[in-house]
């Protein structure tokens, strides 16, 4: 077993190098899931402080879409050839 710790001589680095990145990953997976935690508490007061006439009357992000053959129905009501 302690052959295979030692790695014939490069055992230290390779065990380092496996630590400082089994270090940095989770440092990073902390980090994100810190961030998250912080932004959905800022988005609920922030949900809190609206009033809600302006959350009701809030226009949808996407802009709905008419299906194909709605607007060459439009189109073709209104004069115009598609």
């Amino acid at each position: 077993m302690r052959e295979f710790f030692w790695m014939d001589g490069y055992g230290p680095y390779v065990w380092a190098a496996y630590g400082i990145t089994f270090l940095v990953v989770l440092g990073l997976f902390l980090e994100s899931w810190w961030y998250a935690r912080r932004r959905t508490a800022e988005l609920a007061a922030l949900r809190e402080r609206s009033p809600r006439r302006m959350r009701r009357a809030a226009r949808p992000l996407r802009p709905e879409r008419q299906a194909p053959a709605e607007t060459a129905a439009a189109a073709s009501a209104s004069g115009r050839k598609s």
